[in-house]
């Protein structure tokens, strides 16, 4: 996509190739070659400041190596923390896009659906005449240092007589950040701390915050690690508040898709063409996949984000906010390219939206809505559906079809959250959807299951049944806490896998 020519961090879905960018990008010992693999990135904002939480996943010799991101002050010791890596699972599983099983329910029923509802401190020691190390502090596994430079070329050598092998040609992507008099935030990894899972390194993920009147994300720096193509997630979250790109277009997936059983073996694949499509009908844009309430959820595929999750991505900062319940998560999702060149993200504020819910629209075809619309609330995801028509004994004269409630959880897929990368937008996927896709130009096959009625229409004595959840919630949580699992289904997993 449009010249994110360098990645703050990358995706935890849908990932190109087996090295992953990241906002800034690693160093390593002299003469090996680091990469950050499936990194997330989430920015809870209030006011004018900022608190970033990061994932990294590097694959490489268990080696001390540094992360290099761009910072807009000197921070300090007590900014930066390292942290569980259990929310992020939490986030990915509660915001990823969803595929749902509903059931029809006895057509023979008489009920009709009711309306749901370290040690250190700060230093000033000139280094090679253009790089001042500001401030130097030890955190978790991290040997922290924040540097200032007055030229690029500087803090190149800087790194290179640290014994820091840096990809050639790094002077380049510093430039613009030294022209901006930001701050370098080195965090070195001393590999006799970390943990070795499976024979690879798994490093803490490591929150700093800072007061910005701008709400950006350094994303330039880490294609000087990049592969190829790759993706980017981030996990905005805001009091009562959306936020979307002010410097690049900005879409919605497109969501309510009703698709063929057989997309429960593939969802992957098939979620991988949607959002390669989504992008070929908007260049350069960035996708939002999903921007909720984060104590609620409708389908819930895990639990929601309570209080301590809340406080872990930077609430402890923001006292007494780690009880409101009206934090807003938002992920975003872009996808660049390694030769384009282009502009960090900036953030703006954006009003609420809502899609992907069991709406009916139209009684007479059972229409659900399509895409994004604007609300009061933010109530959007990115869902997808396979429904299960009733096949047992009608015993009653007057059956009511279409009255669809909450089934098992389809299987996991496998391949949802793979490595690979489907560049190939032009895959057919009329035989997977049901309907149509209209951003997209989509008409789907119309090929549903055996006797399986259209939801929501009219019964053959008049009554209209609708889809369950006309204006249901379903498993939303009114508070902080576990939500029960077994509404509808989320196909992805956890954790991201390499491909070998």
């Amino acid at each position: 996509m449009k010249k994110f020519a360098a990645l703050m961090l990358l995706s935890s879905a849908f990932i190109a190739s087996d090295a992953m960018a990241f906002c800034g990008f690693y160093v390593g010992g002299a003469g090996t070659d680091l990469y950050a693999n499936a990194t997330q990135v989430a920015l809870m904002r209030q006011g004018t400041k900022t608190v970033l939480s990061m994932q990294n996943r590097y694959d490489g010799p268990a080696a001390d190596f540094a992360m290099v991101v761009p910072v807009p002050v000197v921070l300090q010791q007590t900014d930066v923390k390292t942290l569980d890596d259990a929310v992020f699972a939490k986030l990915d599983v509660l915001t990823a896009p969803r595929l749902v099983e509903y059931f029809e329910e006895d057509p023979c029923n008489t009920y009709l659906p009711e309306e749901d509802f370290a040690n250190g401190g700060s230093r000033n020691n000139a280094t090679n005449n253009s790089v001042t190390v500001e401030a130097q502090f030890k955190v978790g596994e991290y040997d922290i240092a924040i540097l200032s430079a007055q030229d690029s070329t500087g803090l190149e050598t800087y790194l290179n007589d640290n014994n820091y092998s840096i990809p050639a040609g790094a002077a380049p992507y510093f430039e613009p950040y030294v022209q901006a008099g930001m701050y370098f935030f080195v965090a070195k990894v001393d590999a006799t701390l970390t943990k070795q899972v499976n024979g690879k390194t798994v490093l803490s993920p490591i929150r700093f915050a800072y007061e910005s009147a701008d709400f950006s994300l350094p994303v330039r720096l880490g294609m000087i690690n990049s592969q190829g193509t790759q993706d980017l997630i981030v996990y905005t979250l805001g009091l009562g508040q959306r936020y979307e790109l002010s410097n690049y277009p900005n879409v919605t997936i497109p969501t309510n898709i009703e698709v063929v059983d057989d997309v429960r073996g593939n969802f992957g694949l098939f979620y991988q063409t949607l959002f390669a499509r989504t992008l070929k009908e908007n260049p350069e844009a960035v996708v939002t996949e999903y921007s909720w309430m984060a104590s609620s959820c409708d389908p819930c595929p895990g639990p929601v984000l309570d209080g301590s999750d809340l406080l872990t991505l930077g609430a402890d900062l923001f006292p007494g906010t780690e009880e409101d319940f009206s934090w807003v998560v938002t992920r975003l999702h872009a996808r660049y390219d390694k030769d384009e060149v282009g502009e960090d993200l900036v953030f703006k504020k954006a009003d609420p939206i809502v899609g992907g819910r069991e709406f009916v629209v139209d009684q007479a075809t059972g229409k659900l809505e399509e895409g994004s619309h604007p609300s009061e609330i933010n109530n959007f995801q990115g869902r997808y559906i396979i429904r299960k028509a009733w096949d047992g004994a009608l015993e009653c004269e007057e059956p009511i079809r279409g009255n669809w409630g909450y089934g098992v959880s389809t299987d996991p897929s496998p391949n949802t959250t793979g490595t690979d990368v489907v560049l190939d937008a032009n895959r057919d996927l009329v035989p997977d959807i049901i309907g149509s896709v209209p951003e997209l130009g989509i008409t789907g096959s119309g090929i549903r299951t055996a006797g399986s009625p259209t939801p929501g229409v009219p019964s053959v004595d008049g009554q209209v049944t609708g889809a369950k959840g006309e204006a249901d919630s379903g498993c939303s949580a009114t508070e902080f806490g576990a939500v029960p699992f077994a509404l509808g289904l989320l196909a992805f997993g956890f954790r991201r896998r390499r491909k070998n």
